[in-house]
Formats: structure tokens, sequence, C-alpha cells
């Protein structure tokens, strides 16, 4: 499996939303995020950072 197709959803969800705002709301480092993103999720994990996404989109009006 290539890097860039690992967590795939998660990237394109993403969008504009800062990595460090995602971890806060995960209530881990940055870098921890960097670190768990490198490795495929299990779809409960992906599914809690799509959803923590769409939070923070909500709150930011994106």
């Amino acid at each position: 499996m290539k890097y860039h197709t690992r967590n795939e959803e998660i990237r394109r969800a993403k969008g504009s939303v800062p990595n460090w705002l995602i971890a806060e709301k995960l209530g881990i480092h940055e870098n921890s995020l960097y670190r768990i993103l490198r490795q495929e999720l299990p779809m409960e994990k992906k599914e809690e950072i799509l959803k923590i996404i769409k939070e923070i989109k909500r709150e930011l009006g994106v």
C-alpha cells in the first residue's frame, strides 16, 4: 500500500482544517496524529476522526 492512499478519506475530508485542531479534539498531541495517520486505521477510528472533522467544520463555518 502506498503512503498517499492510507486514510485517504480523512485526508480528503480534512481539507483546510488544521491538524492541531483535530488532535486537540482527540486529546492527543499533533505529532501523535501525524504518526497514527501513517498506518491505515480501523474503520471505527476513521469514523471517530471524520466525525470530529465535521464538528470542527461546523464550528468554523467551513
